[in-house]
């Protein structure tokens, strides 16, 4: 500030402008091209060096070339000129070259005006609490820029400034939370628009499931869903979201598609109490939807139309580019496909020929077994007790993928395991298949929520038993159960924190909810999910429903007329605040050019100070004395407006020359 201050005023206020605008630019790198933001960058601080140098500002045959190449550069970047991406980065280029051309009052207002509307651009990418108050800091910069601009005569310091615009800032945000409740709310968002090949949502599971592929993604923190249950939380070993089903093996990958429905279709029986939940799913570019297993009636979401298949697998008719949120009964105990016989048990059944001999020949010596609970045991207690480890930095495999992890590498994740045991299963003739979703989640003391993150992906597998239907089996327990009945870093040695040894095991980084860290999580955590359920998910359908029961409590004449003395009391201390806020010395001067309004004298509207006191001086009008005094006014008032920045405080100075021009106005008569 001091800096600023020190400058001359033109100087000043161009690098405010400067600093305002790069604000509102710094967020857009994170998608930009790299070119763009360097481009950028060095254009903004071309504009610094020309400003602090006194240099002249580029001719326009040297910006010409540039803008087109830019142009151009955009083309080739996006393969279009037009759409979201595109258009936002020519505008982030068009406020910087506008740097390199501001010759009059009126560009800098148009460069305020674009960095105003880039400001909004920054919601097409991100709309979280930290996105918000970088933003509100970016409009409080160039409203403080623009009232400095428009100051005529002494200009204020800029901590008294900022503390302006802070303050219309403040009178303001009463009228935007109104707006933001009772404005209508588009059906989709304008983020929603087309973008570039690089836009789009997290990518979440896939529905195809190697080896390698879901340890990755384990390695991630960001959330998938939230979940808020309407009773206790179930134990952790009981959190199971159900995803997708992969029930087709081509010999390195599962995926989905190997079964049909059948003439019977899929019956599902449910006792004992309903687990009622409310989820909040994150934007992704999938279709599927989470639940706890099982799932008791189809989920209702505005906007999308949701399905179920064969094999209990829920999903939208579209991408879920939004955050939604749905309300689920499940009930942990029930029965999928209780019957005596499945109508067409081999698709659950199938294996690719010529791959993992040895496992295949292994799961054919398990039907020597006749009860299939007993070849599931041997199995488990095959992984319980040899030597398997559980990592997520499993060693690459070959060919024979499932042969390898049983008999040779014996260290995987949970997609090797589930993966496996399916395929012994088939080969021992049980019918199996592999589910995907996530499991467990992390309990937030502070609201409430259960937050579900990505590393919680998880592969367990289902198979088909007689009478019970489909049962549920985690391979992954048998190896490591802390991951089930606690969290993935009770199961695994997790990186180093900032990649120092040292530093591990350290109360203050370790991921539990009693460490530093994590109550400093579950803090932002509970902030950020507050954000999202009460700002970011005001949909439409909210907004309706809060109109109603707020018409519904409006119906007494009594709260209509506290709300309309509310506004009242609001509206007379806008008032009082701005009558407060004119400069003294302007108020004297503009009670001067009333009084001699009335006298015949009237100011024309080009007319300054030092004019108007020469036709006054010349007139007839006003008897000497008075004459004498506002010629006396008007002198005064002159040198002040017209006078230097002067350094330091002045409210004295300004409260003597206001008294001053009082007693003079007080003798035109």
């Amino acid at each position: 500030m001091k800096f600023l201050n020190s400058l001359p005023r033109d100087k000043a206020d161009t690098l405010l402008l400067l600093g305002s605008a790069v604000l509102v630019l710094a967020p857009h790198t994170a998608h930009l091209p790299l070119w763009v933001s360097l481009l950028c960058a060095a254009t903004l601080a071309w504009r610094a060096a020309v400003t602090l140098r006194g240099k002249r500002m580029p001719s326009t045959l040297v910006l010409l070339p540039i803008a087109v190449a830019a142009m151009a550069g955009i083309q080739f970047s996006y393969q279009t000129l037009i759409g979201r991406d595109a258009g936002v980065a020519m505008l982030v280029l068009l406020v910087a070259f506008k740097m390199l051309e501001m010759h009059a009052r009126r560009d800098l207002y148009v460069v305020i005006f674009l960095c105003i509307f880039l400001v909004l651009t920054n919601f097409f990418y991100a709309q979280g609490i930290g996105t918000a108050v970088l933003m509100v800091a970016a409009v409080l910069a160039l409203l403080t820029t623009q009232m400095s601009f428009q100051f005529t005569a002494t200009v204020p310091s800029l901590r008294a400034r900022l503390a302006m615009g802070a303050r219309m800032l403040l009178f303001a945000a009463p009228i935007a939370v109104v707006l933001f409740f009772v404005f209508p709310r588009l059906g989709s968002p304008l983020w929603g628009m087309p973008g570039g090949a690089g836009s789009g949502g997290k990518s979440g599971l896939s529905e195809r499931m190697a080896p390698g592929e879901m340890s990755s993604l384990a390695m991630s923190d960001e959330p998938a869903f939230r979940v808020r249950f309407e009773g206790p939380v179930p134990p952790k070993e009981q959190l199971y979201w159900r995803g997708l089903v992969l029930d087709a093996f081509d010999g390195r990958a599962w995926t989905r598609g190997g079964s049909i429905a059948t003439r019977s279709g899929t019956s599902l029986s449910v006792r004992g109490p309903a687990q009622r939940y409310e989820i909040t799913l994150e934007p992704s570019e999938t279709r599927w939807l989470f639940t706890l297993e099982m799932a008791g009636h189809m989920p209702e979401l505005p906007g999308y139309r949701a399905s179920v298949s064969h094999q209990f697998e829920l999903s939208t008719d579209r991408p879920l580019a939004e955050r939604v949120r749905y309300r689920m009964i499940s009930y942990p105990d029930y029965a999928l496909d209780g019957r005596e016989a499945l109508d067409d048990p081999n698709q659950w059944l199938l294996l690719p020929y010529g791959y993992n001999p040895q496992a295949l020949a292994a799961g054919l010596a398990l039907r020597k077994e006749p009860l299939p609970a007993r070849r599931i045991a041997l199995v488990l207690r095959r992984f319980r007790e040899q030597p398997y480890s559980y990592t997520l930095e499993p060693p690459l495999l070959g060919r024979h993928s499932v042969d390898e992890f049983l008999y040779s590498t014996r260290a995987g994740f949970c997609e090797h395991y589930s993966g496996a045991f399916v395929f012994l299963m088939r080969a021992a003739g049980i019918p199996a298949r592999v589910v995907t979703g996530y499991q467990g989640g992390e309990a937030n003391p502070l609201d409430g929520y259960v937050t579900v993150r990505q590393s919680d992906a998880h592969a367990w597998a289902e198979v088909w038993l007689r009478g019970r239907g489909w049962i549920r089996v985690d391979p992954t327990a048998a190896v490591a159960p802390e991951r089930i009945r606690r969290n993935l870093a009770a199961a695994v040695e997790r990186p180093a924190p900032f990649g120092i040894d040292a530093l591990r095991g350290l109360s203050l980084f370790e991921p539990g909810a009693d460490s530093l860290l994590g109550r400093m999580r579950n803090a932002f955590g509970a902030i950020n999910n507050g954000w999202n359920q009460w700002v970011l998910n005001y949909t439409p359908e909210r907004q309706r429903g809060f109109l109603q029961e707020l018409g519904a409590s409006l119906a007494g004449w009594r709260v209509a007329g506290l709300i309309m003395l509310g506004a009242g009391v609001l509206l007379l201390g806008r008032i009082f605040y701005l009558r407060r806020e004119i400069d003294p010395i302007e108020a004297v001067y503009s009670s001067l050019c009333k009084r001699l309004a009335q006298l015949g004298l009237a100011r024309a509207a080009d007319e300054g100070p030092t004019a108007y006191a020469a036709r006054i001086a010349a007139s007839q009008q006003l008897v000497p004395p008075s004459r004498e005094a506002a010629a006396e006014f008007l002198r005064r008032f002159s040198a002040w407006r017209y006078a230097p920045p002067q350094p330091g405080p002045h409210q004295a100075a300004t409260r003597q020359l206001a008294a001053t021009l009082k007693r003079l106005l007080s003798q035109v008569r």
